[in-house]
């Protein structure tokens, strides 16, 4: 009889176990599953190729999309937590006893509080979205992602930087409003100034009308500095944000070639050599 209450008695526990970890495995792939259903609700919700839904910046959409993705994700995860935990402890009881050592955890997670309070700051003030080119504390490159703790930052040489939001302490934005794009084109001392600058202004003309991406401009501004053996004419135009550097090499390959179609040089080093029995 001894024999049959314990394996009675060890049933009931391995039964017991069995059940907590059916119910674990379950909250699991609920809890996965619920991520995976809001993530695909939300992408629904700010589809980019769909704008008639919400009238927003496709910038400002991406970054309000991972961020509410990120919420979510960070709410059905601590409901599946509070689920798991309380086949193992009395939940009531925890929360009674959770200002013993809430002051203790409120310490050590203030850091993290920072950091998602700064992160909505971020957001509703407009500082920065996803794919703008921003500088942050000496960093440069693009907001590739950015969650309620931090954000990711991909430097032009392929590292990404990630950055907490509580340590963003000053923000260069460098995609908002219009973009400067600044040539210069040098020329000989023995050219024409004026027919350079006339020269220049067509190609600009032509350039403008070709391209898209410039809002304003080209425009010659004349001669900015008279160099040893050139004169150099600088030449401005405004673009749409991140388009200034293809545009800029755009414009150097135009000028150039106005250039050579017209015959005017551009001076480069020469050496003359002299033999001393000539």
């Amino acid at each position: 009889m001894e024999s049959i209450l314990e394996l009675l008695k060890d049933w009931v526990i391995i039964r017991g176990f069995g059940s907590k970890a059916l119910s674990i495995l379950i909250t699991v792939v609920l809890a996965a599953i619920a991520v995976k259903t809001t993530n695909s609700l939300v992408n629904r919700l700010f589809d980019e190729e769909k704008p008639s839904k919400i009238n927003m910046d496709p910038h400002r959409m991406s970054t309000i999309r991972g961020l509410l993705k990120n919420l979510l994700k960070y709410i059905i995860y601590f409901i599946a937590f509070t689920s798991i935990a309380r086949l193992f402890i009395d939940i009531t009881g925890l929360i009674a006893t959770a200002g013993v050592g809430g002051l203790a955890i409120g310490f050590g997670a203030q850091n993290l509080v920072r950091d998602v309070i700064t992160g909505f700051f971020i957001l509703i003030e407009e500082q920065y979205n996803v794919g703008a080119f921003v500088q942050v504390d000496g960093i440069s490159g693009i907001v590739e992602d950015m969650t309620l703790r931090v954000t990711k930052i991909r430097d032009f040489n392929g590292d990404l930087h990630i950055v907490p939001n509580g340590e963003v302490k000053k923000v260069t934005n460098k995609s908002n409003g219009k973009m400067r794009a600044l040539v210069e084109m040098s020329i000989a001392y023995e050219e024409d100034i004026d027919r350079a600058i006339e020269v220049l202004t067509q190609a600009s003309e032509k350039l403008q009308a070709e391209n898209q991406s410039i809002l304003e401009g080209p425009t010659v501004l004349g001669v900015s500095r008279l160099d040893d053996s050139d004169v150099v004419i600088s030449v401005m135009a405004k673009t749409v944000p991140m388009e200034q550097w293809s545009t800029e090499r755009l414009m150097l390959k135009t000028f150039k070639q106005a250039f050579d179609k017209e015959g005017i040089e551009i001076p480069y080093p020469r050496r003359v050599i002299i033999n001393q029995s000539e």
